[in-house]
């Protein structure tokens, strides 16, 4: 039976449909920002603490692009060449621009670029080997990028998979996953060389895999009429009091053992972040307003990911011009500096590239709008490997509303 080929849930219509995950994309880049500013420019009372492990907005943005995904996809069947190259579209020019501006910046400090580094990130395959020139190379951010290309690999296969097309299978897969979580973290302590459980825990698409499935997941059973069963406001909390238990925590254990917060940060947050992705977009789709979606947090939110890959060589660069602060007053006034500079960079990056190149390629690519529709296909020809798809999975009439 030919099948109904519908583009993805894109453009100005339905981009911020659950809005409220935009502005929350916000406050994860702000945590990632906050602890590069602590760890590499030094601390400042109180934020620190609570930012000292502020990498996990890592897990939270793998957690939410599994939501997303899922959210957008479930029900549709989209080419997965279309797919893919929308993904391309979505991460790979800022990526490539970010990098260069970042090699740049390091042969301007007179610090030596591994040009397989560069290769690597720019293939988006950099997080796979676990040595520091290519983890590094480039753009010490975009090592997530190679995770997330990663996980776009697995997302159509994932869909299709029986244990999260019912609502009693995706309760067990989340049971699973969190466990699984538990047990890779546990599982450093068979790591004796702390460089190589370094990447194992924190870079390693595999193990990073579990979060980005938690989200689809949670994507798929919301989508499907599931509802989380605490509200945003102690989703918050539980993410705020989660980092809160980490501060004693850091100070109890360095950051070398396997089991200190560091690992356990990323690893053990994502439950968490997956009740307030959750209940976030539950929000939104009751109506109840949640802070999150006025015109600037959502222009903050679209920043997000030109943030996220600039903020870090905007430090280095001011770093490297005025040396590390020596007082608590010229922290403060450094990290004023870096965040609105970065910001101001990250507006510029989304604007005259992020946005403008994502749609040119969209228009120009596989299912772009430039691109002449392709004829029905006979009903008797069978669908060859090129024209694999995400497939639609049952109707939402059909499941029940809720994980039992």
């Amino acid at each position: 039976m030919t099948s109904v080929r519908v583009p993805g849930a894109s453009g100005p219509g339905t981009r911020d449909r659950l809005a409220s995950l935009t502005g929350l994309r916000f406050w994860a880049a702000l945590a990632v920002v906050l602890y590069h500013l602590s760890r590499q420019t030094g601390t400042l009372p109180w934020i620190s603490d609570l930012t000292w492990y502020g990498r996990s907005g890592v897990t939270f943005f793998f957690v939410l692009s599994g939501f997303v995904l899922a959210w957008t996809y479930d029900g549709k069947t989209v080419p997965a060449a279309v797919f893919l190259w929308r993904r391309f579209a979505r991460i790979w020019p800022l990526l490539a621009v970010s990098t260069a501006v970042s090699v740049i910046v390091w042969r301007m400090l007179g610090t030596d670029v591994s040009l397989k580094g560069v290769a690597a990130t720019l293939g988006l395959v950099n997080s796979w080997i676990p040595e520091r020139e290519y983890l590094v190379g480039g753009n010490p951010a975009a090592w997530s990028l190679s995770d997330e290309a990663w996980f776009y690999l697995l997302f159509p296969v994932l869909l299709v998979l029986p244990v999260l097309r019912t609502a009693r299978a995706r309760r067990w897969s989340v049971v699973v996953l969190c466990a699984a979580s538990v047990a890779v973290w546990f599982a450093g302590a068979l790591i004796a060389e702390p460089a190589l459980r370094l990447w194992a825990l924190d870079y390693f698409p595999v193990t990073r895999t579990l979060q980005f499935a938690l989200g689809v997941a949670a994507g798929l059973a919301v989508k499907r009429g599931w509802r989380p069963p605490v509200g945003l406001g102690w989703a918050v909390a539980l993410v705020v009091a989660w980092h809160v238990v980490l501060v004693p925590w850091s100070r109890a254990v360095p950051d070398a053992l396997w089991y200190s917060p560091y690992s356990a940060s990323h690893l053990l947050s994502a439950p968490f972040f997956t009740l307030l992705v959750a209940a976030a977009a539950t929000a939104d789709l009751e109506g109840r307003r949640t802070g999150l979606t006025g015109p600037w947090m959502i222009r903050l939110g679209h920043w997000s990911f030109a943030w996220y890959l600039f903020h870090e060589i905007v430090i280095r660069a001011l770093l490297g011009e005025t040396g590390r602060p020596g007082t608590r007053g010229e922290t403060a006034a450094l990290w004023l500096v870096v965040l609105v500079v970065s910001l101001a960079v990250a507006a510029v990056a989304y604007h005259c590239v992020e946005h403008p190149l994502e749609r040119l390629l969209r228009r120009n690519g596989p299912g772009g709008a430039n691109r002449s529709p392709a004829p029905p296909r006979p009903r008797t020809r069978r669908r060859g490997k090129s024209e694999a798809a995400i497939p639609s999975g049952p109707s939402p009439m059909t499941e029940k509303k809720s994980i039992q």
